[in-house]
Protein backbone atom coordinates (compact mmCIF):
# COMPACT_ATOMS: atom_id res chain seq x y z
CA UNK A 1 0.00 0.00 0.00
CA UNK A 2 1.44 3.66 -0.64
CA UNK A 3 2.38 5.57 1.62
CA UNK A 4 -0.05 8.33 3.09
CA UNK A 5 2.30 10.89 2.38
CA UNK A 6 2.38 10.28 -1.15
CA UNK A 7 -0.91 9.48 -1.78
CA UNK A 8 -2.13 13.12 -0.59
CA UNK A 9 0.61 14.04 -2.62
CA UNK A 10 -0.66 12.66 -5.34
CA UNK A 11 -4.34 13.37 -4.51
CA UNK A 12 -3.12 17.55 -4.67
CA UNK A 13 -1.58 17.11 -8.02
CA UNK A 14 -5.03 15.31 -9.57
CA UNK A 15 -7.25 17.94 -8.28
CA UNK A 16 -4.76 20.85 -9.68
CA UNK A 17 -4.94 19.15 -12.90
CA UNK A 18 -8.64 18.87 -13.14
CA UNK A 19 -8.97 22.24 -12.03
CA UNK A 20 -6.66 23.77 -14.78
CA UNK A 21 -7.59 21.54 -17.62
CA UNK A 22 -11.13 21.93 -16.82
CA UNK A 23 -14.27 19.05 -16.45
CA UNK A 24 -15.60 19.86 -19.68
CA UNK A 25 -12.41 19.37 -21.66
CA UNK A 26 -11.71 16.06 -19.16
CA UNK A 27 -15.70 14.76 -19.96
CA UNK A 28 -14.95 15.79 -23.88
CA UNK A 29 -11.42 13.47 -23.75
CA UNK A 30 -13.16 10.56 -21.80
CA UNK A 31 -16.20 10.99 -24.31
CA UNK A 32 -13.89 10.35 -27.48
CA UNK A 33 -11.98 7.44 -26.04
CA UNK A 34 -15.37 6.10 -24.79
CA UNK A 35 -16.92 6.05 -28.48
CA UNK A 36 -13.55 4.65 -29.93
CA UNK A 37 -14.46 1.29 -27.79
CA UNK A 38 -16.75 -1.04 -28.80
CA UNK A 39 -19.93 0.18 -27.37
CA UNK A 40 -23.60 0.67 -28.62
CA UNK A 41 -23.44 4.29 -28.25
CA UNK A 42 -20.16 4.06 -30.74
CA UNK A 43 -22.47 2.14 -32.71
CA UNK A 44 -25.08 4.82 -32.91
CA UNK A 45 -22.70 7.73 -33.42
CA UNK A 46 -20.87 5.78 -36.32
CA UNK A 47 -24.65 5.51 -37.71
CA UNK A 48 -25.60 9.07 -37.04
CA UNK A 49 -21.96 10.58 -39.02
CA UNK A 50 -23.20 8.02 -41.45
CA UNK A 51 -26.59 9.27 -41.97
CA UNK A 52 -25.54 12.99 -41.66
CA UNK A 53 -23.36 12.67 -44.83
CA UNK A 54 -26.35 11.24 -46.76
CA UNK A 55 -28.34 14.29 -45.57
CA UNK A 56 -25.96 16.35 -46.63
CA UNK A 57 -25.50 14.94 -50.25
CA UNK A 58 -29.65 14.95 -50.48
CA UNK A 59 -29.66 18.61 -49.44
CA UNK A 60 -27.08 19.60 -52.11
CA UNK A 61 -28.93 17.64 -54.57
CA UNK A 62 -32.38 19.21 -53.19
CA UNK A 63 -30.75 22.94 -54.00
CA UNK A 64 -29.54 21.78 -57.22
CA UNK A 65 -33.07 20.95 -58.71
CA UNK A 66 -35.81 23.12 -59.73
CA UNK A 67 -39.18 22.59 -58.82
CA UNK A 68 -40.92 23.91 -61.72
CA UNK A 69 -38.91 22.01 -64.67
CA UNK A 70 -37.96 18.98 -62.28
CA UNK A 71 -40.69 18.72 -59.96
CA UNK A 72 -41.29 14.69 -60.05
CA UNK A 73 -37.08 14.65 -59.26
CA UNK A 74 -37.66 17.65 -56.36
CA UNK A 75 -40.54 15.87 -54.73
CA UNK A 76 -39.18 12.44 -54.23
CA UNK A 77 -35.75 14.20 -53.28
CA UNK A 78 -37.82 16.39 -51.08
CA UNK A 79 -39.67 13.20 -49.24
CA UNK A 80 -36.01 11.59 -48.91
CA UNK A 81 -34.90 14.86 -47.45
CA UNK A 82 -37.96 15.36 -44.61
CA UNK A 83 -37.39 11.47 -43.76
CA UNK A 84 -33.73 11.39 -43.15
CA UNK A 85 -33.80 14.75 -41.57
CA UNK A 86 -36.36 13.46 -39.31
CA UNK A 87 -34.27 10.34 -38.70
CA UNK A 88 -31.29 12.57 -38.07
CA UNK A 89 -33.02 14.57 -35.50
CA UNK A 90 -33.96 11.64 -33.74
CA UNK A 91 -30.71 10.05 -33.86
CA UNK A 92 -29.06 13.32 -32.41
CA UNK A 93 -31.63 13.78 -29.60
CA UNK A 94 -30.62 10.30 -28.51
CA UNK A 95 -26.65 10.53 -28.80
CA UNK A 96 -27.35 13.71 -26.72
CA UNK A 97 -28.68 12.17 -23.86
CA UNK A 98 -26.49 9.35 -23.72
CA UNK A 99 -23.78 12.28 -23.96
CA UNK A 100 -25.43 13.99 -20.79
CA UNK A 101 -26.02 10.54 -19.09
CA UNK A 102 -22.03 10.07 -19.38
CA UNK A 103 -20.81 13.99 -18.12
CA UNK A 104 -23.42 12.97 -14.90
CA UNK A 105 -21.35 9.70 -14.22
CA UNK A 106 -17.87 10.74 -15.32
CA UNK A 107 -18.82 14.17 -13.04
CA UNK A 108 -19.53 11.56 -10.55
CA UNK A 109 -16.41 9.25 -10.64
CA UNK A 110 -14.04 12.34 -10.95
CA UNK A 111 -15.20 14.09 -7.81
CA UNK A 112 -14.81 11.00 -6.07
CA UNK A 113 -11.37 10.21 -7.44
CA UNK A 114 -9.56 13.85 -6.84
CA UNK A 115 -12.06 15.97 -4.40
CA UNK A 116 -13.78 13.68 -2.64
CA UNK A 117 -10.59 11.49 -1.47
CA UNK A 118 -9.42 15.03 -0.83
CA UNK A 119 -12.24 15.21 1.67
CA UNK A 120 -12.44 12.05 2.92
CA UNK A 121 -8.62 11.48 4.11
CA UNK A 122 -8.75 14.45 7.01
CA UNK A 123 -11.95 12.85 8.35
CA UNK A 124 -10.04 9.26 7.93
CA UNK A 125 -6.62 9.91 8.90
CA UNK A 126 -7.27 12.65 11.13
CA UNK A 127 -5.28 11.36 14.28
CA UNK A 128 -2.46 9.72 12.31
CA UNK A 129 0.65 11.67 11.84
CA UNK A 130 1.94 12.38 8.75
CA UNK A 131 5.86 12.63 10.17
CA UNK A 132 7.14 13.69 13.24
CA UNK A 133 8.83 16.99 13.96
CA UNK A 134 12.16 17.25 15.80
CA UNK A 135 11.94 17.62 19.30
CA UNK A 136 12.63 20.99 20.67
CA UNK A 137 12.96 22.60 17.14
CA UNK A 138 9.79 24.23 17.30
CA UNK A 139 8.00 26.18 20.05
CA UNK A 140 4.43 25.43 20.91
CA UNK A 141 2.18 27.51 18.73
CA UNK A 142 4.27 26.19 16.08
CA UNK A 143 3.56 22.19 16.84
CA UNK A 144 -0.02 23.22 17.85
CA UNK A 145 -0.73 24.79 14.62
CA UNK A 146 1.19 21.82 12.38
CA UNK A 147 -0.62 18.82 14.04
CA UNK A 148 -4.06 20.72 13.91
CA UNK A 149 -7.05 19.27 13.99
CA UNK A 150 -6.37 15.91 15.84
CA UNK A 151 -2.93 14.85 14.94
CA UNK A 152 -0.60 14.30 18.37
CA UNK A 153 0.97 17.32 19.15
CA UNK A 154 4.64 17.22 17.69
CA UNK A 155 3.66 16.23 14.59
CA UNK A 156 2.04 16.66 10.93
CA UNK A 157 -1.43 16.57 11.05
CA UNK A 158 -2.60 15.30 7.60
CA UNK A 159 -4.30 18.40 7.08
CA UNK A 160 -1.26 20.40 7.37
CA UNK A 161 0.56 18.56 4.97
CA UNK A 162 -2.53 18.70 2.45
CA UNK A 163 -1.66 22.92 2.41
CA UNK A 164 2.02 22.32 2.12
CA UNK A 165 1.65 19.62 -0.69
CA UNK A 166 -1.60 22.61 -2.47
CA UNK A 167 0.79 25.28 -2.02
CA UNK A 168 4.00 23.40 -3.60
CA UNK A 169 2.14 22.15 -6.23
CA UNK A 170 0.69 25.49 -7.20
CA UNK A 171 4.05 27.17 -7.08
CA UNK A 172 5.29 24.37 -9.10
CA UNK A 173 3.26 24.72 -12.05
CA UNK A 174 3.34 28.58 -11.68
CA UNK A 175 7.20 27.71 -12.23
CA UNK A 176 6.30 25.56 -15.30
CA UNK A 177 4.39 28.48 -16.87
CA UNK A 178 7.20 31.46 -16.58
CA UNK A 179 9.54 28.78 -17.86
CA UNK A 180 7.74 28.00 -21.19
CA UNK A 181 5.97 30.96 -21.83
CA UNK A 182 9.89 32.95 -21.49
CA UNK A 183 10.81 29.68 -23.96
CA UNK A 184 8.19 30.28 -25.93
CA UNK A 185 8.65 34.60 -25.89
CA UNK A 186 12.45 33.86 -26.69
CA UNK A 187 11.79 31.73 -29.68
CA UNK A 188 9.65 34.20 -30.85
CA UNK A 189 12.20 36.97 -30.78
CA UNK A 190 14.50 34.98 -32.58
CA UNK A 191 12.83 34.63 -35.83
CA UNK A 192 14.87 35.91 -38.93
CA UNK A 193 14.17 39.55 -40.93
CA UNK A 194 11.24 39.26 -43.33
CA UNK A 195 12.74 38.83 -46.93
CA UNK A 196 10.78 39.12 -50.18
CA UNK A 197 9.41 36.19 -52.41
CA UNK A 198 13.00 36.42 -54.32
CA UNK A 199 15.27 36.37 -51.27
CA UNK A 200 16.24 39.81 -51.41
CA UNK A 201 15.79 42.31 -48.52
CA UNK A 202 12.69 44.40 -48.17
CA UNK A 203 13.60 47.91 -49.65
CA UNK A 204 14.58 50.93 -46.80
CA UNK A 205 12.78 54.09 -46.05
CA UNK A 206 12.16 56.42 -49.13
CA UNK A 207 15.51 59.11 -48.98
CA UNK A 208 13.77 63.00 -47.45
CA UNK A 209 13.15 65.10 -49.94
CA UNK A 210 15.95 67.41 -48.88
CA UNK A 211 18.31 64.85 -49.35
CA UNK A 212 16.84 64.12 -53.00
CA UNK A 213 17.78 68.20 -53.71
CA UNK A 214 21.29 68.35 -52.23
CA UNK A 215 22.36 65.75 -54.23
CA UNK A 216 20.90 67.09 -57.12
CA UNK A 217 22.56 70.31 -56.90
Amino acid sequence: MPSLLLVVLLVEVAVHLVNTIGAATINNMLWNIYLALPTEVSKQATEKNRLQKEYLAIRRDLNATSSQDQFAKWAKLRRQHDKQLEQLENMKASHDASKAKFDRAAGIIRWSATSGVKFILPWIYGKEPIFWLPSGWFPYYVEWILSFPRAPLGSISIVSWQTACGAAVLLFSDAIKAILARALGTKSAQKPPVTSVAGEKEPGPAPSSAATSKKNS
